[in-house]
């Protein structure tokens, strides 16, 4: 589908990932030292509306104009798609989220694949999932994977341009349709220390690293066979070890870094004994304090009370999400 009026709109999931990424052997292109597996979270969102032939560049987020590095992030996007297309113009983007407020759920990922998608449109390119992974994934990591719902593998590549690193889906939403992630958001505290700076610490660092690159990358079979399976004790499982990894590189870095909080270990930490109770439940943690846990959809009312046990600021229940998506309801 091409945009012959320079402008359109575009919705995409965030997602979060089961097999981590952590850690880039390219920093300017964003590439990962080893492949990485998600799920898409809906209802989680962001919708973009992308016009050229503005008077000058403009970026509104959420209903504020964006400043600093956020600003030259989605311009550097932009950019990208003008290069040698002088006569796109200036640009205009507005963008919207439906996120809790610094919870830790990778709106990035969806805002930058809702951009790179809308922008594609806007230019009259053509739909080609290929083509806007490898938009997404200069503008954030883990958006190269909000393109395709369901379950999608970002593949490290080899290619030193980067051109066999992107994210293709290998089930969609409906293969596992009772699949719930529960974000539990204990903090909203800024990090301390930024996900892109924990990662170049880890890189630099830790000795653990080496061993993390070859032990996520193994992960990734072994995952999509627990998916094939719907088995979840065994996805879990993995999730939960590969979760512990990733930090652990971070726990050896120098100097040592780690992005829990005290409410954030009590609650890993009880969930052996929840689940000794009946309640299948398992977690996944990206670069901060608010934990995902894995469940079925029976099992969230249980999953609940567990979690609020925590005295958690907010819950958040999700489902596997659908592709990112172009609509034609603009934000202005």
């Amino acid at each position: 589908m091409s945009n012959l009026n320079g402008k359109a709109t575009a919705v995409a999931h965030s997602n979060i990932a089961l097999v981590k990424y952590w850690g880039k052997r390219n920093e300017a292109l964003i590439l990962p030292w080893q492949s990485s597996l998600s799920v898409t979270l809906a209802p989680l969102e962001v919708k973009t509306t992308v016009a050229f032939g503005a008077p000058e560049d403009s970026v509104q987020l959420n209903g504020k104009e964006a400043q600093g590095s956020e600003r030259l992030r989605v311009l550097a996007l932009v950019d990208e798609l003008r290069r040698g297309k002088s006569a796109l113009g200036c640009v205009r983007v507005h963008s919207e989220g439906n996120f809790p407020v610094s919870a830790g759920l990778a709106s990035s990922a969806a805002a930058f694949a809702a951009l790179a998608l809308a922008l594609r449109s806007a230019a009259g390119l053509p739909r080609d999932v290929e083509a806007t992974s490898l938009l997404a994934r200069l503008g954030s990591g883990s958006a190269c994977r909000s393109v395709q719902g369901g379950v999608c593998v970002w593949c490290r590549g080899k290619r030193k341009d980067g051109a066999d690193s992107f994210a293709r889906q290998h089930f969609s939403p409906q293969h596992w349709p009772t699949l719930r992630m529960v974000a539990v958001v204990l903090s909203r505290e800024e990090k301390a220390v930024k996900s892109r700076d924990g990662m170049r610490s880890a890189v630099k660092t830790s000795p653990y690293y080496p061993a993390w690159i070859k032990s996520a990358e193994e992960d990734i079979q072994p995952a999509l066979k627990a998916i094939a399976a719907r088995d979840l004790e065994r996805l879990g499982t993995l999730a939960e070890c590969n979760a512990w990894r990733m930090h652990a590189t971070s726990f050896a870095a120098e100097p040592p870094l780690s992005y829990m909080k005290p409410s954030t270990l009590a609650l890993l930490l009880a969930l052996e004994e929840e689940r000794q109770r009946g309640t299948p439940v398992w977690f996944t943690l990206d670069a901060g304090p608010n934990p995902v846990l894995l469940t079925e959809e029976a099992h969230v009312p249980k999953v609940l009370a567990f979690a609020q046990s925590f005295s958690p600021l907010e819950t958040v229940v999700c489902h596997p999400g659908g592709d990112a998506r172009l609509e034609e309801a603009h934000l202005f």
